[in-house]
């Protein structure tokens, strides 16, 4: 569960957010928190990120109407605001099986603020879904911030943070076959100097922050260098091809839709 490590705020807006998640119209596998909470750079005005699994009721499953596999609502609850998504299980189980590393980044967080036996039945079989092509995933998430971060005049501080949070998370992934989603904890390996800075200056700044002063040479140097880091690591990967839990997944979905 949630440590003090996490941060004040975190901590002390877990009853909202297990409030949340009692409110949520569909029953949930799990909740947990992504974003900046979980990369370890929020700011006092960050909303909270909450990611989940829901399960579609029978009436919906076998009635003629379609229904939304993915639930999505943003709102604001005691001045929080609260970004909410979860999906039915069966397409969140389709989308691990698939080079996404966002849903298994939402799987593992270690912020959890809902969970069940399901739970850790899935993050067990989560991790035969990682593969060696989830470098592809990190490449372009990478590429993308890092597009983002030149585009913006004055450049903020998030985008040029989650660029290198991604790069680092992928080498670390293609090297080790564990995901690591938390920028502070993956510079410890990495020791990139420059990072603790740059984190301090969101975390005690705002969601928007600005960077009055910006190297644009040194950190695109920075950020081809990961990027080729992150290509080789993804060529000399010793993780699996395909994933190998697509059966154990399947089972586990029928036992959900028969428990419900």
């Amino acid at each position: 569960m949630i440590s003090k490590r996490e941060g004040d705020v975190l901590i002390d807006c877990i009853p909202l957010l297990e409030t949340v998640c009692d409110d949520h119209p569909q029953p949930l596998l799990f909740a947990t928190v992504s974003g900046a909470h979980l990369y370890g750079f929020p700011s006092p005005d960050s909303d909270f990120d909450l990611r989940g699994v829901h399960c579609a009721t029978i009436d919906e499953l076998h009635g003629l109407d379609r229904f939304d596999e993915t639930l999505d609502n943003t709102f604001f609850k005691e001045a929080r605001e609260i970004d909410l998504v979860t999906h039915d299980a069966k397409k969140f189980f389709l989308m691990m099986l698939r080079r996404n590393g966002y849903v298994l980044e939402q799987l593992f967080s270690p912020l959890v603020i809902r969970s069940s036996p399901w739970h850790e039945e899935l993050i067990a079989l989560g991790k035969d879904c990682i593969t060696s092509h989830h470098v592809h995933h990190y490449l372009g998430f990478g590429r993308n911030q890092w597009r983002l971060f030149g585009k913006e005049n004055p450049p903020r501080i998030k985008p040029l943070l989650y660029t290198y949070r991604v790069l680092l998370t992928g080498i670390h992934l293609m090297r080790s076959g564990i995901l690591n989603a938390n920028l502070i904890e993956l510079n410890e390996e990495f020791k990139l100097p420059f990072v603790p800075d740059l984190i301090e200056a969101k975390i005690h700044g705002k969601e928007k922050q600005t960077l009055p002063e910006v190297d644009m040479s040194f950190h695109e140097t920075e950020v081809h260098r990961l990027l080729d880091l992150l290509e080789q690591a993804g060529e000399n990967s010793q993780l699996p091809n395909e994933p190998s839990s697509r059966g154990g997944l399947n089972d586990l979905l029928l036992r959900i839709r028969k428990s419900f």
